[in-house]
This record gives C-alpha cells, sequence and structure tokens, in this order.
C-alpha cells in the first residue's frame, strides 16, 4: 500500500513540475504580433491626358485652356545683347555739351533718323571707324540722318584734337563724368545705337564695326532707302 502511495506521489510531483516548466516557457516568450489584415488596394485608374478629352465630356471646370500664344518673345526680353541695347524700346534721355559749343539733345532729333555712338579717343576702334561714319553721314544727309559721337571721360582738347585729325565733321558730344553712358549702359566703348524718327532703338552694335555692317545696321533706320557700304 505504501509503495503505490510513493508512485502515486512521484507521478503527480512530475506533472506539476512540467506544468510549471510549461507556465515559465509561456511566460518569458516573446509575444508574436500578427499583422492586421490589410484591405486590398485599388490602383487608381490610369490618367488620361485632358487634351484626349473633347471638351464637351468634361466638366465646365476641367476644360482646358486654349495654348498661349507661340509668337516670339520681344527681343529686349529673350536675348542679352538685344537687352544691352534697349532694341524696341524709346532710346533715354541724352542731353550732353558740344563740343566746339552748344549742347546736343536727343529729344530735338525726333523725327530723324539718328547713329549714336558712345566712344573714346583712346579706343583704337573708334580710330577706325570715325572715317566710315563721316563717310555714311556726308552718304546719307539728304535723308535726315543724323551722326553723333558722344566722347566718355576726355577734355574738350583731347577730342577736338582727335576729331580734327580724321577730319570728323558730324557733332561730338562730352560726358566728362560718364553720366550719359551709365544712363545708357554703354559700359564698353564704343557702342553704337541706331535710333529712328519715332525715337524707338531698332540696332545696336559693339565697336570695331566693317563698314558692310555698318551700312546693315543703318539700313534698320532708313526704310526704303538702298544703304550700301
Amino acid at each position: 500500500m505504501q509503495r503505490r502511495v510513493a508512485v502515486l506521489v512521484a507521478m503527480l510531483a512530475g506533472v506539476v513540475t512540467m506544468a510549471v516548466a510549461i507556465g515559465v516557457v509561456v511566460a518569458i516568450a516573446p509575444p508574436i504580433d500578427h499583422p492586421a489584415p490589410r484591405a486590398p488596394s485599388l490602383a487608381p485608374p490610369s490618367a488620361v491626358p485632358p487634351s484626349a478629352v473633347p471638351p464637351s465630356a468634361m466638366p465646365p471646370s476641367a476644360v482646358v485652356a486654349p495654348p498661349a500664344s507661340t509668337a516670339p518673345a520681344s527681343p529686349s526680353s529673350s536675348d542679352p545683347l538685344a537687352a544691352q541695347f534697349h532694341l524696341g524700346q524709346p532710346a533715354p534721355p541724352l542731353v550732353v555739351a558740344k563740343l566746339g559749343g552748344g549742347t546736343i539733345d536727343l529729344s530735338k532729333l525726333r523725327g530723324k533718323p539718328v547713329w549714336l555712338d558712345f566712344m573714346g579717343t583712346y579706343c583704337p576702334a573708334s580710330r577706325t571707324e570715325f572715317p566710315l561714319m563721316a563717310g555714311f553721314a556726308t552718304r546719307y544727309a539728304s535723308t535726315g540722318l543724323v551722326v553723333v559721337a558722344v566722347d566718355v571721360a576726355e577734355s574738350a582738347t583731347t577730342v577736338a584734337a582727335f576729331a580734327k585729325s580724321l577730319g570728323a565733321t558730324f557733332p561730338i558730344g562730352l560726358d566728362p563724368n560718364g553720366t550719359a553712358q551709365r544712363a545708357w549702359g554703354a559700359i564698353v566703348l564704343p557702342l553704337h545705337y541706331w535710333i529712328g524718327p519715332d525715337g524707338v532703338i531698332r540696332a545696336g552694335a559693339y565697336g570695331g564695326l566693317s563698314a558692310a555692317e555698318m551700312a546693315a545696321n543703318l539700313q534698320q533706320i532708313l526704310p526704303g532707302v538702298s544703304v550700301t557700304p
């Protein structure tokens, strides 16, 4: 009898020990995350370019506006050189003392085609260009053409000697403090502007021009006149 009791006690002790062991394992094991069920995703319908949908099939707020004009922008907004020379814009004011006395006032030349040259006697290009400019001034004087040079930051004596040495007869203005030069943005000398009778700048160029290049630019302010080098 005692032997049976001992066996039962031993079996009971084993069961208790196993239960405790299982409880410990469960207690220390990391929890298992179960992902939440995900709703099936719906792919968005393929986009249809508005241009492929006829306006009649689109709500009023979705009608595509007609494309903007494809006309080229004005030269002053699309071309850095055009901006430099103010092409297509009214010429800035210009009032300077005239070599030999008097004043050169651009506003008083309105109604005439004007070729304006900012220059310096020390510029080799100015020395080369002056005789050519004098030739154009003489040949096209009958059209009303006025050729004007404006010397920047030099004395009247220096400019007078320069003009005399080259036989220049067109008017030359004096800009001793560079005020007109800055107003026009004529930083690089020489710099040419061709201004129409309406006071609008039609062409511009850096110095060192050939007679052919001068003629081509001069043609812009002498419509109907055949300008030759």
